[in-house]
């Protein structure tokens, strides 16, 4: 059985949050409609099953567990070199 796809939206604004912020996430069509959105807007999308499996533990809103820290910041980096 193929495993249904899945996606995660994250905020971060040093400005505003103390630690990264679940915005969006989903299973299936929901997925598919996070990652089209991410798209259109050209927000860039990083693949990471571990750490969505991880993440679609968070509620919509609350910010990523400290746990996680050390991986979404790794995923920063990476979309911060994609923007220079």
């Amino acid at each position: 059985m193929e495993e249904r796809k899945k996606a995660v939206a994250l905020r971060y604004d040093p400005e505003k949050d103390k630690a990264p912020v679940v915005l969006a996430k989903g299973y299936g069509e929901l997925a598919e409609r996070i990652i089209k959105i991410a798209k259109e807007k050209n927000i860039p999308i990083v693949e990471d099953k571990d750490l969505v499996s991880a993440l679609i533990r968070v509620e919509v809103f609350e910010e990523i567990p400290p746990e996680l820290y050390r991986a979404v910041a790794k995923v920063l980096v990476f979309i911060k070199t994609l923007r220079t």
